[in-house]
């Protein structure tokens, strides 16, 4: 999509069909299983990445971050057919799950280490709305009451009441490493009562995989105590963790939670 230069090329693009019914076939067996026999929540995941991204992806990084300042009326319209794709998904996936979902996914990475990819004023024009038309379908077509889980890394600070107004409910992973995300007190004080924290328990990014068995045991304490008080904490790492992280390290932040994240 890269050579695609007006809306006119665009409306003739072909797109993958987001009501396969091959993507729904085992859907309510798997969601059967899950809850009614093994007792667990289900998480029903997305089909595929969040709008940003995926324009990001179809366009290339730089051609859509020119798109979104210089061609903003072909930029929303590639934004509208995603999106329009994952609420026709959406439809036919909490249709097939019936009254079994408890959580759902969605995402977007909208940061970097340092900042926003795009700054607040633009997130709150192209991207904000059409978050919150997608999170509110969700709502409301889901058969029983949902939480969204949005899974959004970087340095996101500053978009966290739009985020929180979009009707998110979960937000991971939550990068401390990230700048202004380091101070989970704080934001426990100023968003706790409004999100709930999936991720943030160690930094992935230099403790668990770089540092001593005692600064992963204090890092692990120390998310801990800063935003489980009350509630609305899930105990995971910041990411994924990775093949280089010494095992000591691993058993260390285990060991924490298990000494002092319990309710």
């Amino acid at each position: 999509m890269i050579d695609i230069d007006s809306i006119e090329k665009l409306k003739d693009w072909v797109w993958n069909d987001p009501e396969d019914p091959v993507r729904f076939q085992t859907m309510k067996e798997r969601a059967d299983f899950i809850v009614g026999v093994e007792n667990n929540a289900y998480l029903l995941g997305r089909q595929f990445a969040g709008i940003f991204e995926t324009a990001l992806w179809l366009r290339g990084i730089d051609n859509f971050l020119c798109d979104l300042y210089q061609e903003p009326s072909f930029a929303e319209y590639l934004l509208d057919i995603i999106v329009d794709m994952k609420i026709k998904y959406w439809n036919k996936a909490l249709e097939s799950v019936e009254d079994n979902i408890m959580i759902v996914t969605e995402a977007d990475d909208l940061g970097t280490q340092d900042s926003l990819m795009i700054s607040p004023e633009m997130y709150r024009k192209f991207l904000k709305p059409r978050h919150a038309k997608i999170h509110e379908f969700i709502k409301k077509k889901a058969k029983r009451p949902v939480k969204i889980f949005f899974h959004c890394c970087g340095a996101i600070y500053s978009i966290l009441p739009d985020l929180i107004e979009s009707h998110i409910d979960i937000l991971n992973p939550f990068q401390v490493s990230a700048k202004n995300m380091g101070d989970t007190k704080k934001f426990k004080k100023e968003f706790g009562g409004d999100l709930t924290i999936w991720g943030g328990g160690c930094d992935t990014q230099s403790i668990l995989n770089l540092g001593t068995t005692q600064q992963v045991i204090d890092e692990t304490k120390r998310r801990i105590d800063d935003l489980a008080p009350g509630g609305g904490f899930v105990f995971t790492p910041v990411h994924n963790i990775q093949g280089e992280v010494p095992p000591e390290n691993i058993m260390a932040m285990w060991n924490t939670w298990d000494a002092y994240g319990k309710y």
